[in-house]
């Protein structure tokens, strides 16, 4: 007897199995819980659209960053090449062909004539 009660036993786990499976797909219970399935579905698109959205502020970040090393070298070579045009010895080649030099006399020193309205008589 026991010999056969073993195998209907396992038998009935399997079929009793089967029955909880299809028991827990019925209609009432999806109905009961479909506010939870719409939920779920609700934060995995929200997850997903907050992946997305990440992922396009990261490469705005990157392509932002990009820009101000450009801009960074850029500043540093016009600032070198201002300060080369600026040197004395620049300034000299570049006012040669108008025609200025440096004077070699001494500078004179204007002075304004007080006039008898400035002095107050």
């Amino acid at each position: 007897m026991t010999e056969t009660t073993a195998p209907n036993s396992t038998v009935e786990k399997k079929v009793a199995s089967v029955k909880g499976v299809t028991n827990l797909f019925q209609t009432k219970w999806i109905n009961t819980n479909l506010l939870f399935f719409l939920y779920l579905a609700f934060l995995a698109v929200g997850y997903i659209a907050y992946g997305h959205w990440t992922d396009k502020t990261l490469r705005s970040i990157n392509k932002t960053q990009n820009e101000l090393k450009d801009l960074q070298y850029e500043y540093k070579t016009v600032k070198s090449e201002v300060m080369k045009l600026s040197e004395e010895n620049e300034v000299l080649k570049k006012a040669a062909p108008l025609g200025l030099h440096i004077s070699n006399e001494v500078p004179k020193r204007l002075q304004a004539m007080k006039t008898k309205k400035e002095s107050g008589n």
